[in-house]
């Protein structure tokens, strides 16, 4: 027992003296060498990240669901037993952590039918379910006040999910605060259209279908998100053309619903290294479905993060790491929104990138990377600047040891979709969940066509069996290399906090001003 703990420091305090070379070895004159440097000792770091010791992090948590109930959801005691056994770890391997408080609906119940009718230029009211639906999570509400259509396309676009309208904040240029947004179904999340209403003053928002063969009735869909504040329908298309065709159309919409609140929470660790206005964050969510113990999805990623984290806990970084284990992902990605949603300004800025790790070892595995320079053009654009960089350092990893990858949209699936709405770059690595492997990835990757890269996704068999052990190990040591070579080396990642600070030095009117600024960082 003596001789492994000794081992163990020696070989723990070599790698701390090689890691912490590039801070002595980097000379303003080649960032090249600089470079080098980083990226060589990085894959040293990798090299630490055993895929077997990833894995008894996963043994734990089948255990710890196997003894809840077979699941680890959000708000349950196997989220909570969960949370609880990565914090022992980090606290053992000497971080301070913290945990963040998350809301999410356990319940949505309409104590009365929905109201819509209209009182200007005439008077009508509108059959329920037959004309409109009750958005579930709709807050509570009754508003008579006008009608403002955002950006519709009239007469409906003859190819459907075209419509754009509600999608951009600019789309609600010249909205006028207390009116009811009337919005058009169509590219993006029913989500960001209510979003952007809520941030132009929306009392109100009425969806309607967008128009074409099988999208014209009212949708029952839930937004989940229960905090607008203010009454949320869904029409059809007829109704919605009709509410738009008058001018000054006025209407009472009234909801009469209650939302039950869960709490759940993240957990976050700051490594003890590093600048604290620098930060790199690494994320992987923690909750399962309530269906099963969630080995794959996402305990690969949480493990994995973990595991690195414990190996780069004695290990001087240049820029502070943040370690982070999101909470209700699996509930519309509540952990991490409301976590960034809930940090100043200022803090976002210190934040420079984002890495999230959401199922790193499908058994029918792909390796995808988050196409950070939409090199793919599909789908959603680039990633907030940076991404692209991120993405190329993975793909660096990945090369040099000849192993295949290939992009994976910003599809807004992940925890990584509040960081690059807040201009935060990201990037990180995803093997697959209920998407068809394809006869040629079958060439590429080996595994079988026609087959989910995870046939158990969301479902009670995502247990310790439901993991490839290969995938687990290779990209675990990707999560090791990508978080220990950015904790040295940010160089083409904008520094959005460098970029704040000189604007508030460029408004500052008095010198007393702008040395209270700088001693407040």
């Amino acid at each position: 027992m003596r001789l492994r703990l000794r081992r163990s420091l020696v070989q723990t305090a070599a790698l701390v003296t090689a890691l912490a070379l590039p801070l002595a070895l980097t000379a303003p004159a080649s960032a090249t060498t600089s470079t080098d440097v980083t990226d060589v000792l990085a894959n040293v770091f990798a090299t630490q990240i055993k895929g077997g010791n990833v894995k008894k992090h996963l043994d734990k948590f089948q255990q710890i669901a196997t003894a809840n109930g077979g699941n680890r959801a959000a708000g349950s005691p196997g989220y909570d037993a969960s949370l609880a056994y990565v914090q022992d770890k980090l606290r053992k391997a000497g971080y301070k952590t913290s945990t963040t408080d998350v809301e999410f609906p356990l319940d949505w119940e309409e104590a009365s039918p929905s109201v819509l009718q209209q009182t200007a230029p005439v008077a009508k009211t509108y059959a329920n379910p037959a004309d409109f639906v009750t958005v579930i999570s709709s807050s509570r509400g009754d508003v008579t006040a006008q009608v403002q259509v955002v950006d519709a396309v009239l007469p409906p676009p003859p190819v459907a999910n075209t419509s754009t309208a509600g999608c951009e904040a600019s789309d609600f240029a010249g909205f006028v605060p207390g009116r009811i947004a009337l919005l058009q179904r169509g590219t993006c999340p029913f989500i960001d259209k209510a979003t952007n209403a809520k941030a132009a003053g929306a009392a109100g928002v009425i969806f309607f279908n967008e128009g074409q063969p099988g999208r014209t009735d009212p949708l029952v869909f839930d937004i989940r998100e229960w905090r607008f504040g203010f009454p949320i329908v869904m029409t059809s298309t007829a109704v919605g053309l009709e509410l738009a065709a008058a001018p000054n159309t006025t209407v009472r919409l009234k909801v009469d619903a209650e939302t039950e609140v869960g709490r759940t929470k993240n957990l976050i660790a700051d490594s003890r290294w590093g600048k604290s206005g620098e930060i790199v964050a690494v994320g992987a969510h923690l909750d399962s479905v309530p269906e099963g113990a969630g080995i794959n999805d996402n305990g690969s990623g949480s493990a994995a993060i973990l595991e690195t984290a414990l190996k780069l806990a004695y290990v001087p970084t240049k820029y502070k790491v943040r370690f982070a284990w999101w909470g209700a992902e699996e509930l519309g990605l509540l952990g991490s929104d409301q976590y960034v949603a809930g940090l100043s300004q200022a803090e976002k800025d210190k934040i420079r990138l984002y890495l999230n790790f959401d199922m790193i070892a499908s058994p029918n595995d792909v390796t995808f990377l988050y196409d950070g320079d939409d090199s793919d053009a599909e789908g959603a654009p680039a990633g907030p600047a940076g991404s692209a960089q991120v993405e190329k350092r993975l793909e660096s990893f990945y090369n040099k040891r000849k192993l295949p990858f290939e992009g994976t949209d910003f599809d807004g699936r992940s925890d990584y979709g509040a960081f690059i709405a807040n201009g935060i770059p990201a990037g990180g690595i995803f093997t697959g969940a209920e998407g068809i492997k394809t006869p040629e990835q079958a060439a590429r990757f080996g595994g079988t066509a026609g087959v989910a890269y995870d046939p158990c996704y969301h479902a009670a068999c995502d247990g310790i069996n439901n993991i490839s052990a290969a995938a687990l190990d290779r990209n675990s040591k990707a999560v090791g290399y990508a978080t220990a070579y950015f904790a040295y080396d940010l160089k083409g990642i904008p520094d959005r906090n460098a970029a704040t600070k000189a604007l508030s030095r460029s408004a500052a009117p008095a010198a007393a001003d702008h040395h209270h600024g700088e001693a407040a960082r």
